[in-house]
């Protein structure tokens, strides 16, 4: 026998395996890491960037404004408007009548208002809003609970996946070590091709379990960061999980846990909050059976400036020159009637004695004096802000719905039926949480049981290959013994893994149901 066949016939193949009984061990990194992500970091980014937790928050902005809002309904309203029209000429028909306007006009207005209206709706709603509010914060906090929850779930899942895959690696190694001590027996005599044979196909099985393995575990780290809502940072092999999770026995109080569920369990509180709501929403309905005040006033003007002026100057002498023929007229009359006549200064007998001028015509009476046209024109130029006041208004009104077709029972009743439906939810959930917790508390108890389990299959599996090694190596056992204590190993060092894992998922379960963490 050659001095190399006696080193491969030394062999073993009884790899240490290396997963500690608290905690399974990482997957060795196949390329540089650039990226560590522990869990708080992952919960924290989670916040910032996780869509749906980010939905939830965006409800804080509304439910804030919408407790400003009925405060601010307290207060009187102000309006402020104002307008700019033209109207061509022409003839427009109004209520059967017609009105002409011959010329052009460009005219502006403003208006201001104010308003104060007082009913029980706002007095009821202050105190909805603040529950409003309150019900948004519940649920805003059940979300962060939940994507903590969620993150945390898929952070172990993760790092249960890593265990894994170093896992599929160490079998790797020892069928490559088999593989080795086939060749080296066969090369010496002591066992036929079919043995090497058998021990490439296993190394082959292997090499394929830790391809799958590690596709597992790139998976669920994108899941993890897809669950962040942010994109994995280059590739998953790159990415580090440092944090690690210790076994140790459970020391929880399943009376402790349920009380602090009842206060603490953020589902629950957000339900509580939403009953507080809607006892708000059944006052706010009785509140319209109160009175209404409204007190309102407005101030408002207006200008209307005429744009063709010679019209205007037109239609002032046809008015001038038809009271000037008056003015005669009545100067005839007086002047026939007995005792008129001969009044010193008015030869005609009348009490004016220039009507043109009375008329703001000049002599001729074709035309108006220049200071008559000036001030026309002076007046007309009014338009944007030469305003003419409205007088000033103000109301005050009080009233009292005596008959709405019941509508207001019907409202009254609907609140109602909410606000005991919320009750009923309340209660519902109450139920539910104190089974999560008790159910999940028994989860965590066996979970740590089944760890002590799978750690003596452990044992009992590496001893179970150790002795088939050993008889492999003294040439009284066969490859397929050392084989079949290999796949045994496998199976109970991930089992043992699924355990370790399934406790700390279970213990977040705990915590989740609980509405707090618990270490």
């Amino acid at each position: 026998m050659t001095r190399r066949a006696r080193v491969l016939l030394g062999l073993t193949i009884a790899l240490p395996v290396t997963l500690s009984a608290q905690q399974p061990a990482a997957t060795p990194v196949r390329a540089a890491a650039t990226a560590s992500l522990s869990l708080n970091d992952a919960i924290e980014q989670a916040r910032r960037n996780s869509p749906v937790f980010r939905q939830a928050l965006n409800d804080a902005g509304p439910a804030n404004w919408g407790v400003r809002n009925a405060y601010a309904n307290f207060l009187p309203t102000f309006d402020v408007s104002s307008s700019l029209g033209y109207t061509g000429s022409g003839a427009s028909t109004f209520g059967g009548s017609t009105f002409n306007q011959s010329s052009p006009s460009m005219s502006s207005s403003y208006s201001l208002s104010f308003n104060w209206r007082l009913s029980g709706q706002e007095l009821a709603a202050t105190g909805q809003q603040q529950a409003s509010r309150r019900a948004t914060e519940a649920d805003i906090t059940n979300a962060g609970e939940q994507l903590r929850n969620d993150v945390t779930t898929q952070y172990l899942n993760a790092l249960q996946a890593t265990a894994q895959t170093e896992v599929a690696r160490q079998q790797v190694q020892r069928n490559s070590d088999f593989l080795e001590l086939a060749r080296a027996r066969y090369q010496v005599g002591q066992n036929t091709m079919l043995d090497v044979r058998q021990a490439e196909v296993l190394k082959g099985q292997s090499d394929v379990a830790l391809l799958r393995a590690q596709q597992t575990e790139n998976e669920a780290k994108i899941e993890l960061f897809r669950r962040m809502g942010v994109t994995i940072p280059g590739t998953p092999e790159t990415v580090a999980l440092p944090d690690s999770f210790p076994v140790t026995e459970p020391q929880f109080d399943q009376n402790q846990l349920l009380s602090l569920a009842r206060d603490e369990n953020p589902s629950l509180k957000a339900f509580s909050a939403r009953e507080r709501a809607a006892t708000w929403n059944t006052r706010s309905a009785k509140s319209r059976f109160l009175p209404t005040i409204n007190l309102s006033a407005s101030l408002n003007g207006f200008t209307q400036q005429f744009t063709d002026e010679n019209i205007l100057i037109g239609g002032r002498i046809a008015s001038a020159q038809g009271q000037a023929e008056n003015c005669r007229f009545q100067n005839a009359l007086i002047g026939s009637l007995p005792g008129g006549a001969g009044v010193p200064g008015y030869p005609n007998g009348g009490i004016i004695a220039d009507c043109n001028a009375f008329s703001n015509l000049d002599a001729t009476g074709d035309a108006l004096t220049p200071e008559a046209r000036a001030q026309l024109l002076e007046r007309n130029q009014v338009f944007p802000f030469s305003f003419t006041k409205q007088p000033f208004s103000a109301r005050l009104t009080i009233s009292l719905p005596i008959f709405d077709g019941f509508g207001r029972n019907l409202q009254v009743a609907q609140a109602r039926a909410q606000e005991d439906d919320l009750a009923e939810s309340v209660r519902a959930t109450t139920l539910l949480v104190e089974s999560n917790v008790r159910s999940r508390y028994l989860g965590v108890i066996n979970a740590h049981r089944a760890i002590l389990v799978q750690e003596q299959n452990r044992q009992s599996a590496r001893e179970q290959l150790r002795l088939a090694q050993d008889r492999y190596r003294l040439g009284s056992g066969s490859s397929l013994e050392v084989s079949d204590g290999q796949n045994t190993v496998t199976r109970a060092e991930g089992d043992y893994v699924n355990a370790v894992y399934e406790y700390h998922k279970a213990i977040a379960a705990l915590e989740f149901a609980v509405g707090r963490p618990l270490r």
